[in-house]
């Protein structure tokens, strides 16, 4: 018998967590595959990372046209990368328009789900209650924690703090005293935003970045109405834009030495916009390019060079009062200070709520053999869970839309097998799973990623790139073409036939 508290908010085929681009796009395959499902999302709207970040500038490195699902094309982007409002007005549009938001439950989070391997269900404790499914898919989203590190007397300053991602917008910069922490992609859209109307703003500054010339435009309004008219041609400019990132961008990360050309293109728009040599010096970044994720903006660099910003390249070694102090003794006093430090990748959370058959969370399996899975979907030992954007599914040069969109058939696919074979209980086999993770491991070895010289978000804390794809993308999509059942155990139910452990 199933626990009776998990009829509180009832029993569900699936239940999904969280209302992102996974979350939205999984709702939408399954409602057209007839599957029974609901979303829990622990923030009163959807969005995801996409309605959590409004820091000023916030905007996606990635193309528009390729930043959005290609059943949903949206004609009317205004800009080729779009800023985080526009995206968050796409993401509620398409659940609008397909009915998504109906089946969310908002402002409910998942605090624990547990396997029950009696019950052949995921019993889930959440914020609105207990509840139950017979499967499982997690699209928390990897940039939903944020890395807030900790200083010495962090507690006792008396300005205020604010990491990027939970932007109090209520404040006013204009003639304080602005510290920021971090030189990554949420950095160099904040500090051009704030440095005009800061006092005085401090860039602390641990590793430089490769910044790269940005190329966004306005999408000009006959465009808008080809578009519309149109949509084929729509489809068409993203193709170009996909397929120009798999065969131009690409193949120079999957093998570093290939990279000159970038270097030179960082280097001379790091001269063209910071005249002072010495400055250019402590911007100059000694690691490959791609080895960390490469910035496009215009604007960052004439920010650091302006009068009223200084870029400080020693450590901290604490706060006190209204002052932060570096390695080399100095003081600087400070009104805010914004962490732009961005999210808790390769260590995040979330697993350690996720319990499997064996009784050992996600967290616990992966910080004992580092983060891995099956098609960064499965888990061994984790019955009918599916993750979407899971492990080794991030990529360095295009849309993560694009593998989350790629996943979708994968998980549609499993399902239905549940449904229409009476099986319980589908379980990714160990050795296909530790196969599977070797061969990431092997093309990963050459790649930016782990020889560019840096220590990147990429890496989990035993050194293993357990977060990028290190193919071309579409060999991921067909590789997840079809659900592979060959590749997991299965139980079938006691109403069809003894419960036996088969695979194939």
């Amino acid at each position: 018998m199933t626990d009776p508290r998990h009829h509180e908010l009832g029993h569900h085929d699936v239940v999904v967590i969280g209302a992102g681009f996974g979350g939205i796009g999984a709702s939408i395959k399954l409602a057209e595959a007839g599957i029974e499902h609901v979303i829990l999302e622990k923030a009163s709207e959807v969005g995801g990372t996409w309605w959590a970040n409004k820091y000023p500038g916030c905007r996606c490195d990635v193309p528009s046209h390729l930043y959005s699902f290609s059943f949903a094309l949206n004609p009317e982007w205004s800009n080729t990368y779009s800023l985080q409002p526009e995206i968050h007005q796409y993401l509620r549009k398409v659940a609008t328009d397909y009915g998504v938001i109906e089946r969310v439950r908002f402002d409910t989070e998942v605090t624990a789900a547990r396997w029950d391997d009696t019950t052949k269900r995921w019993l889930l404790d959440t914020t609105a209650g207990p509840m139950s499914a017979d499967a499982l898919i997690s699209a928390h989203g990897f940039l939903s924690e944020p890395a807030v590190p900790h200083f010495d007397g962090i507690e006792s300053f008396t300005g205020q703090v604010m990491h990027s991602a939970q932007w109090d917008p209520s404040y006013d910069v204009k003639g304080k005293r602005v510290g920021v922490i971090g030189t990554g992609a949420s950095a160099v859209q904040i500090v051009p935003r704030i440095q005009p109307e800061a006092k005085q703003l401090y860039v602390f500054q641990r590793t430089a970045a490769w910044i790269l010339p940005h190329r966004g435009r306005p999408i000009r309004s006959w465009e808008h109405a080809a578009y519309r008219r149109l949509p084929a041609l729509q489809r068409l400019v993203r193709a170009l834009v996909y397929y120009r990132n798999e065969f131009l961008i690409l193949p120079a990360l999957l093998r570093s030495k290939r990279l000159d050309l970038i270097r030179k293109m960082a280097l001379d728009h790091l001269e063209a916009q910071v005249p002072d040599r010495e400055l250019r010096a402590k911007l100059t970044p000694t690691f490959a390019p791609g080895c960390k994720r490469l910035t496009p903006t215009n604007d960052y660099l004439p920010a650091i060079a302006a009068a009223n910003t200084e870029l400080v390249t020693e450590g901290i070694t604490g706060l006190r009062g209204d002052e932060i102090v570096t390695a080399d003794g100095v003081a600087r006093k400070l009104d805010v200070l914004i962490l732009a430090t961005g999210f808790r990748v390769t260590d995040n959370t979330f697993p350690a709520r996720i319990t499997g058959r064996h009784g050992r969370t996600l967290r616990e399996v992966w910080d004992s053999a580092s983060m891995g899975g099956y098609n960064g979907t499965t888990f061994a030992g984790f019955p009918n869970l599916f993750m979407l954007a899971g492990p080794n599914t991030g990529i360095g040069h295009t849309s993560l839309v694009y593998m989350i969109e790629a996943q979708l058939p994968y998980v549609v696919g499993a399902l239905r097998h549940l449904k229409e074979r009476n099986v319980v209980a589908l379980d990714v086999r160990p050795d296909v799973q530790a196969s599977y993770n070797e061969m990431i491991q092997r093309k990963l070895r050459l790649s930016v990623w782990n020889t560019g010289g840096c220590s990147s978000w990429y890496l989990d804390k035993l050194g293993r790139n357990s977060t990028i794809w290190p193919d071309y993308t579409f060999k991921f999509a067909k590789r997840l073409r079809r659900f592979d059942v060959e590749s997991y155990y299965q139980e079938v139910a006691p109403s069809v036939a003894p419960a036996e452990l088969v695979y194939g």
